[in-house]
C-alpha cells in the first residue's frame, strides 16, 4: 500500500512538473491574447483562443503521465530519453515566451519548427523504454503540427 500511495505521488509529480512548462509559457500568453494575438490576421482553421487552454492542460498531463512511465521502468535508455524529454520541455516553454512575450513570430517559428523535431525525437526514445509512453505523445506531436501550422500563417499573413 505505501508503494502505491508514493508510486501515485511520484506520478503527480511528473505531472506538475509538465503542467510547469505550461504555466511559465502562460505568464507571457495570458496578458498578450486580448492585447495582441487577436488582432492578428489568422490562418484559415484557427481555432477559437479558449480552446487552447484545455488542449494544453490535457497535453501536459499525456507528458507528466509518459514522462513517469519512462521514469518508472529500469531500461538502458530512461536517462537518456527523460534528459531530452526535460530539454524539450524547456523549447516548449521558451516558444511561448517568444511568440507571446517578444511578439517574434518568425523566432517562434524556428522555434516551434526544432520543438516539432523534439517531440519526434523524445517519441523515438520513449518507444525503446516504453511503448505506451511513447503512443501517450503522439497527440501532442499532432497539436504541435498544428501550432506549426497556425505559426506559419500567422508569419505569411502578418509580416
Amino acid at each position: 500500500m505505501k508503494e502505491t500511495i508514493k508510486q501515485f505521488f511520484i506520478l503527480v509529480l511528473f505531472i506538475l512538473l509538465a503542467q510547469a512548462a505550461g504555466v511559465l509559457g502562460s505568464i507571457a500568453t495570458i496578458p498578450n491574447i486580448d492585447s495582441w494575438y487577436d488582432f492578428l490576421i489568422k490562418p484559415a482553421l484557427n481555432p477559437p483562443s479558449w480552446i487552447f487552454g484545455p488542449v494544453w492542460t490535457l497535453l501536459y498531463t499525456l507528458m507528466g503521465i509518459a514522462s513517469y512511465l519512462v521514469w518508472r521502468t529500469k531500461k538502458e535508455w530512461r536517462k537518456r530519453a527523460l534528459g531530452l524529454y526535460f530539454i524539450h520541455l524547456v523549447v516548449n516553454t521558451a516558444w511561448s515566451l517568444i511568440f507571446f512575450g517578444e511578439q517574434n513570430i518568425g523566432m517562434a517559428l524556428g522555434t516551434i519548427v526544432l520543438l516539432d523535431i523534439l517531440i519526434f525525437w523524445v517519441i523515438r526514445r520513449f518507444y525503446k523504454v516504453s511503448k505506451i509512453a511513447a503512443y501517450l505523445l503522439i497527440p501532442y506531436l499532432l497539436w504541435a503540427l498544428f501550432a506549426t501550422y497556425i505559426n506559419a500563417g500567422l508569419y505569411l499573413l502578418n509580416p
